[in-house]
């Protein structure tokens, strides 16, 4: 996990991450580096235009509440309550 925290903070700070610094970034193999980017891209955390574009940081919503915990509050939606019929 701390690999993939690496590679969006690099991406945030530079606004785009080239694929080939990702290794130095993560501080890990090539092999590896790819398998973060890919798990990265499979979470919708960055993208890219291409397989060779520059990495790009991506906010999901589905994180938000992870990145940016209280920004957003829990929502609970109310049961529909429904009135008997009038006679």
């Amino acid at each position: 996990m701390a690999n993939k925290k690496a590679d969006t903070k690099a991406a945030k700070d530079r606004g785009e991450l080239p694929r080939g610094d990702a290794a130095s970034i993560v501080g890990t193999g090539e092999r590896q580096a790819r398998r973060v980017v890919s798990a990265l891209i499979d979470h919708g955390v960055v993208t890219a235009g291409s397989t060779r574009a520059p990495l790009r940081l991506n906010f999901p919503a589905t994180l938000a509440s992870r990145w940016m915990p209280g920004l957003f509050p829990e929502m609970t939606i109310p049961h529909k309550r429904t009135l008997p019929p009038q006679s």
